[in-house]
């Protein structure tokens, strides 16, 4: 499997509300990607559903949170978006997320409000673990640059 590029850009909320975190995977945002799966699959509602993470809204570390450490909030699956209203439970896109020594896999994507849903076909994404421990990095740094 061929390994992703992953970064976590962090943006405002509306007018200087609250900061968000969008992942960006090989260059595209993960609110951009599942709009144009979901739309190519005919799913309804799709297309603007999704926002970023309020980092406030995690339960633990954002670190932990991506390393898929955080589950058990709403089952075994990590959240990896929420909602366009910036609410993380009101519309997530879950993920199962696998870390291992060498590599980070996101994968089995579902909308925990919308079962029937098909995802198989979304992913899986991989990830170098260096690359992505980067990442976490300058996530951490630009959400909390007084602990780095």
């Amino acid at each position: 499997m061929t390994s992703n590029d992953i970064r976590f850009d962090c943006q405002q909320y509306g007018n200087g509300g609250a900061l968000l975190i969008v992942p960006c995977i090989d260059g595209a945002s993960l609110t951009e990607l599942i709009d144009r799966f979901e739309i190519a699959a005919g799913m309804q509602p799709a297309g603007d559903a999704y926002g970023g993470l309020i980092p406030d809204n995690v339960q633990g570390s954002i670190l932990d949170h991506f390393l898929g450490r955080s589950t058990d909030v709403m089952g075994p699956k990590t959240p990896v978006l929420g909602c366009d209203c910036g609410v993380w439970y009101c519309w997530p896109l879950m993920a199962r997320i696998t870390a291992t020594t060498d590599s980070v896999i996101w994968d089995s994507f579902e909308q925990p409000h919308r079962k029937t849903r098909e995802y198989t076909a979304f992913g899986p994404f991989q990830f170098d673990r260096r690359q992505y421990d980067d990442a976490l990095r300058a996530l951490s740094a630009a959400i909390c640059p007084d602990e780095t």
